[in-house]
């Protein structure tokens, strides 16, 4: 198909959905490299700008059952090919960035927090109200929706160990709370558990698309001010220890048992390694960063020669953290 008629048929389509009454914007061909911290990356045949968490709702609802749709924060975990993305592309950074303290019916005090929320402004905000236990969330650089997918986590801590329960978007536009024995949770890895349910409508079914929509922490209360302290504490080490003055997505593998990916790396002689412009940070093995016009190319095949050496060299074969999406060019 020409190029033309598929811009013909792409703003037949907008002109369409502009008739649903969302209230968010939709793009054409929208540059992913705007929306990934690796700044890099092909453009994506459709994004979605939601105005609020309701709006996705909406607009959910009334996205063809049959259509790629990816829900991307702050791009922070995510390589998107230089070819770019056919579907669409929904945004919460911004949008689902509701924040505030609730309680439960036990009358535990919970933060509420929306998938398009900074893990840092949760850490932060929590300590304000003199909450205390999401202080490592600081040190995670995507948002909340990022954090739920992958059990992010740092400094010894990780994201569901403070869930008390998440609030799922269907693909049919439903919004389902659950808790976290419905899904298998492990070291950067969380999936729906499949199980029977004696409601039909909180089955968690393996042909159901869902996405995080927000979370509710469970936090005991404490000491605000030295919660603070330790956040500080743990910027601090974060900027001595990680490359942040240049475009990158944090750690690009797990570590595997026992050890660590950044030692693997550097005993393999790969600190400054580079393909084009994306280049094994020299102040942290586990990160590849854009120096510059790095393609999506350049990455992934950095990320692929990192892999094959440490396998080579030390028998271990590296797990990416990181998500690659998207076509070749």
């Amino acid at each position: 198909m020409s190029t033309r008629r598929q811009q013909r048929m792409d703003m037949a389509e907008l002109n369409r959905i502009a008739q649903q009454g969302w209230a968010g914007e939709l793009r054409l061909y929208e540059p992913m490299r705007k929306h990934t911290s690796w700044r890099t990356g092909g453009p994506a045949q459709r994004a979605y700008f939601p105005r609020d968490l309701g709006d996705l709702v909406r607009f959910a609802r009334a996205m063809p059952k049959d259509e790629p749709l990816y829900v991307v924060g702050l791009g922070s975990n995510l390589l998107v090919r230089d070819g770019g993305l056919q579907g669409t592309v929904a945004f919460t950074h911004g949008a689902l960035g509701q924040i505030r303290v609730e309680h439960n019916t036990a009358g535990t005090q919970l933060v509420y927090a929306e998938a398009g929320v900074a893990s840092p402004k949760v850490a932060r905000f929590a300590a304000n109200h003199d909450l205390v236990g999401a202080e490592f969330l600081a040190g995670i650089p995507g948002t909340v929706g990022g954090a739920l997918a992958m059990n992010a986590g740092c400094y010894g801590s990780e994201t569901w160990e403070i869930v008390e329960s998440v609030l799922c978007l269907r693909e049919d536009g439903e919004l389902v709370r659950r808790a976290p024995h419905e899904f298998e949770i492990d070291y950067r890895y969380v999936a729906p558990r499949q199980r029977a349910a004696p409601d039909p409508a909180s089955r968690i079914a393996s042909h159901v698309r869902e996405w995080f929509a927000a979370a509710w922490f469970k936090l005991p209360s404490g000491d605000g001010e030295q919660s603070r302290r330790v956040i500080k504490e743990l910027l601090e080490r974060r900027i001595a220890t990680q490359p942040l003055d240049q475009p990158n997505a944090g750690s690009v593998f797990r570590n595997p048992p026992g050890d660590y990916a950044a030692r693997l790396i550097e005993s393999c002689g790969l600190k400054g390694f580079a393909i084009g412009a994306a280049v094994v940070s020299p102040k942290h093995a586990n990160f590849i960063v854009n120096t510059g016009d790095a393609t999506a190319a350049d990455i992934e095949a950095l990320i692929e020669k990192m892999q094959a050496t440490v396998w080579e060299r030390c028998g271990i074969q590296l797990e990416r953290e990181v998500r690659i999406i998207g076509d070749r060019a």
